[in-house]
């Protein structure tokens, strides 16, 4: 695998740009603020991933390791290719990409072109826990981030659509936001029952 780059930029496209190493010029997919960080002529270095199909290696490049990593940790998801992945990088910066997928903020994952509320459900579930992992910082997200979460995550369990989930998760936590997750869960259930 070519996990980096480091080379002269010989010409940068609208999605590309080619690097040349050891007088082989790689053509590398990126986002536009990665390839805006470079310029044509000057040594460039970055983060790789390839990706192998059948018909094809295509080279994705990064800024840093980081959103390499984030890159990967999305194609884990089912229906989430490479392209998808990368939109997803041009569209959220890693640090609000990880507090979304933490918070559970299906809003912020729904800007991203080709994810809807369902892609953005599965995205929240399966990388949630892996997210928490990769992040650096212990107290990336707050309590009241992770209780949230949780009983959104639950309710969406219970059948219940998104958005109710949400909007009575967030009424309870405005009412009293020092609630702990069983105590949310319940008043937000009692809430749900209400409206039916």
């Amino acid at each position: 695998m070519i996990s980096s780059l480091r080379g002269q930029v010989l010409s940068i496209g609208l999605d590309h740009a080619v690097v040349e190493v050891g007088g082989v010029g790689f053509a590398v997919q990126a986002t536009p603020a990665t390839l805006a960080s470079l310029r044509r002529g000057e040594e460039a270095r970055l983060a790789t991933s390839l990706v192998v199909r059948e018909d094809s290696l295509t080279l994705f490049g990064f800024a840093d390791a980081e959103a390499r990593e984030l890159f990967g940790l999305l194609q884990t998801v089912s229906g989430i290719g490479p392209r998808i992945a990368l939109a997803t990088l041009a569209v959220l910066e890693p640090d609000k990409l990880r507090a979304a997928l933490a918070e559970g903020n299906i809003t912020v994952l729904t800007q991203v072109p080709g994810i809807g509320r369902k892609g953005a459900e599965r995205l929240i579930i399966e990388l949630r826990d892996k997210v928490g992992q990769l992040a650096s910082a212990p107290d990336a997200v707050s309590d009241s981030g992770r209780v949230r979460t949780h009983v959104t995550e639950a309710l969406l369990g219970l059948g219940f659509p998104a958005k109710q989930a949400e909007q009575s998760v967030d009424a309870v936590l405005a009412a009293d936001g020092s609630l702990g997750t069983s105590e949310v869960l319940r008043r937000a259930l009692a809430a749900l029952g209400r409206k039916r």
